[in-house]
């Protein structure tokens, strides 16, 4: 999954020393996970990842179902336990190509996830597909098993969040390419159709 933006008005919010919700709180006493920090930063888009990987994902034994990029650290399970200083130090590091402190640990753990995974395991992608700082890192070391959806293609963010979440609740995966040589960029499809999550039974 790639990460959310540390520099927004809902980080700054989350940040606050002042700020008295439970989340906050939690923050900054060390008892929040990386996963719901970044969900109500990065708002849809992100719950959408959270939810897509927890239906979706079938790892290999032992190895976590969904990793987060996190600047400066590499690939990070959503439920690790974070901290408001360590979220304000990975909002500091550059998430850009060339920039080695966001691009060594991201090689570093993607080889070892491999490495573990064996030459058999792909990888899914769920972010953005169209930008290099985040494919070519990971394309270096997955090639042609790192794949992302294709319905991804001309959808901004908020509309892949959509998408994500109503997938992951009515079960029907998207398609997957492989990544390497796809088209990236295209006509902005139509708009989702209003939808809420469907309320379980009373029992």
């Amino acid at each position: 999954m790639s990460p959310a933006r540390i520099d927004g008005p809902r980080s700054n919010v989350l940040l606050r020393p002042e700020a008295d919700f439970a989340l906050a709180q939690r923050l900054r006493d060390r008892k929040a996970t990386l996963g719901e920090a970044y969900a109500f930063i990065s708002g849809l888009y992100f719950r959408g990842k959270l939810a897509y990987a927890e239906a979706f994902a079938t790892p290999p034994e032992g190895l976590p179902p969904a990793l987060v990029i996190v600047p400066g650290l590499g690939l990070i399970s959503p439920d690790a336990i974070i901290d408001a200083e360590q979220l304000r130090r990975i909002g500091d590091v550059s998430i850009e190509q060339n920039n080695q402190a966001y691009r060594d640990p991201l090689l570093r753990d993607a080889r070892l996830l491999d490495q573990n995974a064996g030459p058999a395991c792909q990888y899914l992608l769920l972010g953005s597909i169209a930008t290099e700082k985040y494919t070519e890192p990971l394309l270096n070391v997955f090639g042609d098993r790192l794949l992302f959806p294709v319905e991804f293609v001309g959808r901004g963010d908020m509309s892949r969040g959509g998408l994500m979440l109503r997938r992951a609740s009515t079960g029907d995966e998207l398609s997957y390419v492989s990544l390497r040589g796809a088209i990236r960029r295209g006509r902005r499809p139509p708009k989702l159709d209003p939808w809420r999550k469907p309320v379980p039974p009373l029992r």
